[in-house]
């Protein structure tokens, strides 16, 4: 029998599910059109235009759909939750509707310290949210692999981030690194194994 305090994550799914599918379509809004060219352009001129922002948008998608992935995951993990874990993955669902406008920031300006720092700050929010998630779902039951492969990404964004602030060329592919979380969290699991 269901008990009526707790939330049916079922229903968040559905709502995170659409949150996810517009948030990761509008990351290419900001993608410079055809028509930006006064004729067809050079191969020079598609790398000067496109370069920068198509980095963004793969950095961006990447994130959000490892993202997606371990927040159903963690909702088949812990099916029910009270109040606070649902508003805490409503403010983690925020975090993943403002990355199109971070995303259309660092598209347009990658390698400005400012910009990457910005950009670092809302990946690590992304990242400290969905960990911190995850701690509460396995509260009752530690699986020191999920938890792993959870908290790797914060490390690796506040890391990127604060490389950022010498040279945000080199965050870009510091905050790369995140996505083996899950290879970081198969070798945890497999040293408690």
């Amino acid at each position: 029998m269901p008990q009526l305090h707790l939330f049916e994550m079922r229903r968040l799914e559905m709502l995170s599910n659409t949150i996810f599918g517009v948030a990761m379509t509008l990351l290419a809004y900001d993608l410079p059109k055809a028509s930006s060219f006064k004729s067809a352009p050079g191969w020079i001129d598609l790398v000067r235009v496109y370069a920068q922002p198509v980095i963004a948008l793969a950095i961006s998608f990447v994130v959000a759909g490892l993202f997606w992935f371990s927040h159903h995951r963690r909702l088949a993990v812990a099916p029910e939750a009270g109040r606070g874990v649902v508003f805490l993955n409503l403010l983690f669902l925020l975090t993943i509707i403002i990355l199109p406008v971070t995303n259309g920031l660092y598209g347009g300006y990658r390698l400005d310290s400012v910009v990457a720092i910005v950009y670092g700050i809302h990946l690590t929010s992304i990242a400290t949210l969905n960990a911190l998630l995850w701690v509460l779902a396995l509260r009752d039951r530690p699986d020191s692999q999920l938890l792993v492969t959870a908290v790797f990404p914060v490390v690796v964004f506040l890391c990127g981030t604060a490389i950022a602030l010498v040279d945000p060329t080199i965050a870009q592919f510091t905050w790369c690194l995140a996505f083996i979380a899950p290879l970081a969290g198969s070798l945890a699991g497999r040293r408690a194994g």
